[in-house]
């Protein structure tokens, strides 16, 4: 009998001395697909927050009530007319439209397409972009003509004590 390739190189008995064999067998198929689920978990369970906030939002009770701000007294608007004003904050501006004697609209005026200022048209009767002739109906806020797709995003408005204030920004529906 030889001792051919019946000798160790190492004083080791270990002939692959640089593998660990208590973790070289961590991260096998099993392990890996143990790890590859435990991260979809984890990243499922994170995700739950902002799920909850979109379906809050996509179902329309992200509508978001702010401390009322009037706007204009009644007796200082006519028919037809509009007042211009920030809403909810010094940085959003809005518009309000006196459509009739008791009914108000008012919108957010920047316009849905490249958020230019729009513009009531009283003549018209109707709320214009001028960067690119986008329309929108004033009773809806929904764009008539032009690019923009979207209807502009509503404030709703109540009349009380002889004003008319702001009261939230209602969500638009596609």
């Amino acid at each position: 009998m030889s001792d051919r390739n019946n000798r160790v190189p190492f004083d080791e008995d270990n002939y692959t001395h640089n593998i660990n064999r208590n973790n070289e067998r961590m991260l096998d198929r099993r392990g890996f697909m143990k790890t590859l689920a435990g991260a979809a978990g984890v990243f499922a369970i994170s995700s739950l927050p902002w799920g909850a906030v979109a379906a809050k939002e996509l179902l329309g009770l992200g509508e978001k009530e702010y401390p009322h701000q009037k706007i204009v007294n009644v007796k200082d608007i006519a028919i037809g007319d509009s007042v211009d004003f920030n809403f909810p904050s010094e940085h959003d501006s809005a518009i309000l439209i006196r459509l009739s004697d008791k009914r108000y609209v008012a919108y957010q005026n920047a316009c849905t397409h490249l958020r230019c200022p729009v513009y009531w048209v009283k003549e018209e009767k109707e709320m214009v972009c001028p960067c690119h002739h986008g329309k929108f109906d004033a009773g809806t806020g929904a764009p008539t003509a032009g690019p923009p797709r979207r209807p502009l995003p509503g404030i709703q408005v109540e009349v009380s004590n002889g004003g008319v204030y702001a009261v939230k920004v209602k969500r638009y529906e596609a």
